[in-house]
C-alpha cells in the first residue's frame, strides 16, 4: 500500500504491525513458516512480542522446548531484542523504539514474564495457565498487589482517567494525519480516486459483470487454465487484487502477468511467493484481508489444502472473504499417485460453516466461481479446479451462481431420473443423458458446482431443481461420496471414490474407477 500511495512528504501509509505470541506459538510450525518469509521479505514494519514465561499446560517448557529462540529468529533475519522484566514499561518502550530504528529487518522482542504474577500460590506455575484462581487466591492476589477493592470486576476511577489521558495524548497524531491526507487528496486527486477504488467494497460488482468478463473460447481446457485467465481479467479491473501460491503458481495458474513480484526489492509487486508454507500463506491472506484496501487470494494443490485448514477455519469464523485456488482436484492428477490425489478433501470443505466450495465444470462455471468469490462480503470461497481439459458444456450458465441448477432438462413434466454432477463429471452426465434417451429414458442433468450456495437458496428453488417426486437420482463425482446422500436420498445412487486413488494417466484412472458414460448409464438403468 505504501509503495502505491506514498508521495514525498506524504507518508499516508506508514504504520507498524505488532503481533503477540507465547511459548506455544514459538513451538507451532506456523511461526517458523511466517517468520522465515518475513525475514526473507525484510518486513521491517513487523514487530513481534514474545511473552516468554517458560510455562505450558503440562509444566515447564523445558520438557519439550529448549532451543534458543533468539538464535532461530536471527537465522530468519530478525533483529532480536530482550526485555528482562516484563513489568518494566520503560524498558518495553525502549525496545519498541529500537525495533522501529531498524529499517532493514523485522524485529523480535523477547519479554520475560512470570505467569500468574501477583498471585502467591500460582505465580510461575503451570496451574496458572488454564485453571481458575478461585476466590481465596483472588483475595490473596488483590492483597498482594494492593488492589483497593474486593468487589468483582471493580476498576478504580483513576484507571479510567489514565486511559482518557492516553486517548487525548494520541489525538494530535490522528489530527495531523487527517490534515496531511486532506492535503494529499487535494494535491493528488488521481491518488484519492485510486484510494477510494481500493476501499470500495462494491468494486467487483461494478467492474466484473459484463460480456467481456464472462466471455470464453469454445474449446476444451482445464479449469485451472480457465481460472488463470479469469485472474488476469480480474487484476486489470481490480488494481487492489494481490495473491500467489505456495510455490506452485506455474501449476495452479495463479500468476498475474506484468504485475511484478512482491519482494524485499519491490513491495509494489502483486504476485506473492509464499514458498512451501501453506499454513502461513493462509494466515497471511487473512491478515491482508483484515487490514483492508486489498483483495487477496492464495493457492495450492487441492490435496495440500489440508495444510491450510486451521487458518481457513478462522477465515470462516471471522467472516473474511479470502479466495482459495485449489487445483489438481481429483484422481485426474493421475501419474502423481494417491499422495497427490484428493479424495476426502471436497467433503471436508463442504462441511465447513460459512464457506463456499466451488467445483466448476467449464469456462462459464469457472467465471461464476470467481465472480462469486470476489463479490463475497463475509464468506471465504474455494475453487477446486482440474488439471485435465474439459469440454464447454451446452446449458451451463450464470445460474451456477445459485450453486446448483438444471443444465439440460427432460422433455417430460416429471423426469424419469435425475443425474447430478460437479466439475469434470458433468460432461459424463450430459453424455449419459444422450445415450439414455436412445433407450427411451428421459433424464434431467443438474450441475452442483457449490452445494453451500445451493443450500442458501429458497426451498421453492431447490424443489424446482430437485423435485421430491423424482426419487431416482444418481450423483457422479470423482471424490468421496460423503455428503451426497442429502441429494440422492435412500432410493438413489452415488458414483464416487471410496478408496484412495492410484498411479496412472487420468485417461486410465477414470475408467478404472467407474467414471465412464457406460457406468453412469448402467447405474441409472439399475434404478
Amino acid at each position: 500500500m505504501a509503495s502505491v500511495f506514498n508521495k514525498e512528504g506524504y507518508p499516508v501509509v506508514d504504520h507498524y504491525t505488532y503481533a503477540l505470541g507465547g511459548d506455544g506459538c514459538m513451538m507451532e510450525g506456523i511461526s517458523s513458516e511466517a517468520f522465515s518469509l518475513a525475514g526473507t521479505l525484510k518486513l521491517s514494519k513487523l514487530i513481534i512480542f514474545y511473552d516468554s514465561n517458560r510455562i505450558s499446560i503440562e509444566g515447564s517448557t523445558d520438557i519439550a522446548f529448549t532451543e534458543n529462540v533468539q538464535k532461530r529468529m536471527e537465522a530468519f533475519g530478525f533483529q532480536t531484542i530482550t526485555v528482562e522484566d516484563g513489568n518494566n514499561l520503560e524498558e518495553i518502550g525502549k525496545a519498541i523504539e529500537a525495533a522501529k530504528a531498524d529499517t532493514e529487518r523485522p524485529s523480535f522482542i523477547t519479554v520475560k514474564t512470570q505467569i500468574g504474577f501477583g498471585c502467591p500460590a500460582k505465580q510461575g506455575k503451570a496451574s496458572a495457565h488454564g485453571e481458575p484462581l478461585g476466590d481465596d487466591n483472588i483475595k490473596a492476589m488483590k492483597e498482594n498487589l494492593g488492589w483497593p477493592s474486593e468487589e468483582p470486576f471493580f476498576v478504580p476511577e483513576e484507571v479510567y482517567d489514565h486511559y482518557k489521558e492516553i486517548v487525548e495524548g494520541l489525538q494530535p497524531a490522528e489530527d495531523a494525519w487527517n490534515k496531511m491526507f486532506a492535503e494529499y487528496c487535494e494535491k493528488y486527486p488521481e491518488m484519492k480516486e485510486l484510494w477510494d477504488t481500493y476501499y470500495d467494497e462494491d468494486l467487483a460488482e461494478k467492474v466484473c459483470d459484463d460480456a467481456d468478463f464472462w466471455a470464453y473460447d469454445d474449446k476444451a481446457d482445464a479449469t485451472r487454465n480457465l481460472s488463470g485467465k479469469m485472474i488476469n481479467r480480474i487484476k486489470d479491473r481490480m488494481p487492489n487484487v494481490i495473491g500467489g501460491a505456495a510455490d506452485l503458481s506455474p501449476s495452479t495458474k495463479t500468476y498475474m502477468k506484468d504485475e511484478g513480484d512482491f519482494s524485499a526489492e519491490n513491495y509494489a509487486g502483486r504476485n506473492m511467493h509464499f514458498g512451501v508454507r501453506e499454513l502461513a500463506m493462509t494466515a497471511i491472506g487473512n491478515g491482508i484481508m483484515l487490514h483492508g484496501g486489498l483483495r487477496a487470494f492464495v493457492s495450492t494443490f487441492f490435496v495440500f489444502s489440508d495444510y491450510t485448514k486451521p487458518m481457513a477455519r478462522l477465515s470462516s469464523i471471522m467472516g473474511v472473504p479470502l479466495t482459495f485456488v485449489f487445483t489438481h482436484d481429483s484422481i485426474g492428477v493421475g501419474e502423481d499417485g494417491p499422495t497427490h490425489e484428493p479424495i476426502e478433501q471436497l467433503a471436508m470443505w463442504r462441511a465447513m460453516p460459512n464457506f463456499h466450495m466451488f467445483r466448476p465444470a467449464d469456462a462459464t462455471e469457472t467465471a461464476a466461481a470467481w465472480y462469486s468469490a470476489i463479490t463475497s462480503k463475509r464468506t471465504p470461497t474455494a475453487l477446486a479446479l482440474t488439471r485435465q481439459n474439459l469440454p464447454q458444456i451446452e446449458g451451463t450458465s450464470r445460474e451456477a451462481l445459485k450453486g446448483g441448477y438444471i443444465v439440460q432438462d427432460s422433455k417430460k413434466a416429471v423426469p424419469d431420473a435425475i443425474i447430478i454432477a460437479s466439475g469434470s463429471e458433468l460432461s459424463l452426465a450430459v453424455e449419459a443423458k444422450k445415450v439414455l434417451a436412445e433407450d427411451g429414458i428421459d433424464v434431467r442433468v443438474v450441475s452442483m458446482p457449490c452445494m453451500d450456495i445451493f443450500e442458501e437458496q429458497s426451498e421453492e428453488y431447490k424443489a424446482k431443481v430437485l423435485p421430491k417426486n423424482v426419487r431416482k437420482r444418481v450423483a457422479v463425482e470423482a471424490l468421496s461420496g460423503f455428503g451426497w446422500d442429502r441429494y440422492v436420498g435412500l432410493d438413489g445412487d452415488m458414483i464416487g471414490m471410496n478408496r484412495f486413488g492410484a498411479s496412472a494417466p487420468y485417461s486410465k484412472l477414470f475408467p478404472y474407477f467407474g467414471f465412464t458414460v457406460e457406468n453412469v448409464v448402467a447405474r441409472v438403468k439399475a434404478l
